[in-house]
């Protein structure tokens, strides 16, 4: 009934219309604009909140990282034994369940190396690219990853490696992602990889890891870990600790001063040497927030604004049809008729801009694909988007066309 109701007032709603073609143009833009802007925009603030709360794979809650830098006049030959002796103590230290050595943390931002994988010596297909952090055999248990095929490293299996070393690798354990990448027909379980560092074995997969780094979408959870301790006098080391649910600001106090008391040739900020691996997730993720943020205002004020649009011109055709509604209720309409004239009108107004913009919100988002790392937008982003500005103008125009309705066919007729 009522879109029978809608399509005989269609005529005289598109002759009102186009007696002010001006208006309707701007406000048929200012829909187009804001559809083609805020169905981007909410889609991006969409992936960004997915991007910022991916679980990282490892026991977030109770893992902190102390980055460990060496004073000058150590040599490379001291710093393994040296790590060796932090790490026994680190795991005496009450509340302590496990710690390993490596060059970065999850989402630190930096330090990770970056190797490719191929399948073969001499593939000349562009090969997948892994982050790779140095683990021992403590490092699963540490960083509460989970293992799901395989086996982890043995400590004869573990060696020191300096910055231009290249070791033999008996064996990396993979990502599962990783894993899927290289071999998305069969097992990547005890097949062979050709590494930066030489040819070497997957011998373990585990579920999920997220690298060092929090922005390149295609390669987070690309990782890899080789058997190694890092020797570097350069870039120094970060200890990796996992608590065993005590709190964590006694634990990394107490972490802090079991290092000190060691001495040695070690240099650790107090204040930002420690790190929570949590406290580095908002740290990594402060941009994305703030962007995600930004965006959700500039949409609110965007559909503010076509609301603010749409209820002056209103305003406006109502006080220009007084006499037009005025003979309308002379002649029987109802205030339920003038009101749902106008809603009616207002529909068709924002349906013409939602037709526009959804042309424009395609096109807008295949040329952000083109220069952002972003997926294609869904057909359904725009039709919500459609929804919701259909429901701001209806919303907008129910003031205006409420006091239309109100006024008497005598007052109506003499006021023109």
């Amino acid at each position: 009934m009522a879109l029978k109701k809608l399509f005989m007032q269609l005529r005289p709603i598109v002759t009102a219309l186009g007696r002010h073609k001006i208006a309707t143009v701007l406000i048929v833009l200012q829909v187009a604009l804001t559809l083609a802007v805020t169905s981007n925009a909410m889609f991006i603030v969409a992936t960004s909140v997915v991007h910022l709360t991916r679980p990282s794979g490892t026991d977030e809650a109770h893992l902190f990282a102390i980055r460990n830098a060496w004073k000058k006049g150590i040599s490379n030959a001291e710093i393994d034994p040296t790590m060796r002796a932090d790490l026994d103590t680190l795991r005496r230290v009450p509340g302590v369940r496990d710690a390993f050595p490596s060059q970065t943390y999850p989402m630190m931002g930096y330090g990770s190396r970056v190797t490719p994988v191929k399948l073969s010596p001499d593939q000349t297909t562009h090969p997948p690219m892994a982050s790779v952090y140095f683990a021992d055999e403590h490092a699963l248990g540490t960083l509460g990853v989970t293992l799901v095929a395989g086996r982890n490293f043995q400590p004869t299996e573990v060696t020191a490696m300096g910055p231009d070393d290249k070791a033999a690798l008996p064996g990396v354990i993979v990502t599962r992602e990783l894993a899927d990448r290289l071999f998305p027909d069969g097992s990547a379980l005890n097949k062979t990889v050709y590494l930066r560092y030489g040819t070497s074995t997957i011998i373990g997969i585990v579920d999920r890891l997220q690298s060092t780094y929090s922005r390149t979408r295609t390669m987070d959870f690309q990782t890899m870990l080789i058997p190694a301790r890092p020797v570097d006098a350069d870039e120094g080391v970060v200890y990796m600790v996992r608590t065993n649910g005590s709190g964590m600001t006694s634990v990394m106090a107490a972490a802090f001063k079991a290092l000190q008391q060691r001495g040695g040739m070690r240099i650790i900020d107090p204040d930002a040497g420690i790190v929570p691996i949590a406290k580095a997730r908002e740290a990594a993720y402060a941009g994305d927030r703030s962007v995600a943020a930004l965006m959700s205002i500039v949409c609110g004020l965007l559909l503010l604004a076509t609301a603010g649009g749409i209820v002056g011109l209103s305003s406006f055709w109502v006080s220009q049809r007084r006499k037009q509604i005025g003979i309308r209720r002379s002649l029987g309409a109802t205030s339920a008729d003038i009101l749902g004239y106008f809603h009616a009108e207002n529909f068709v107004l924002v349906s013409m801009g939602i037709v526009l913009g959804a042309v424009l919100a395609v096109a807008a988002s295949i040329a952000l694909m083109d220069n952002y790392p972003l997926p294609r937008m869904p057909l359904y982003v725009p039709l919500l988007g459609a929804a919701l500005l259909w429901l701001v103008g209806q919303i907008a125009v129910w003031g205006p066309a409420r006091s239309a309705a109100r006024v008497p066919p005598v007052v109506a007729i003499r006021a023109a």
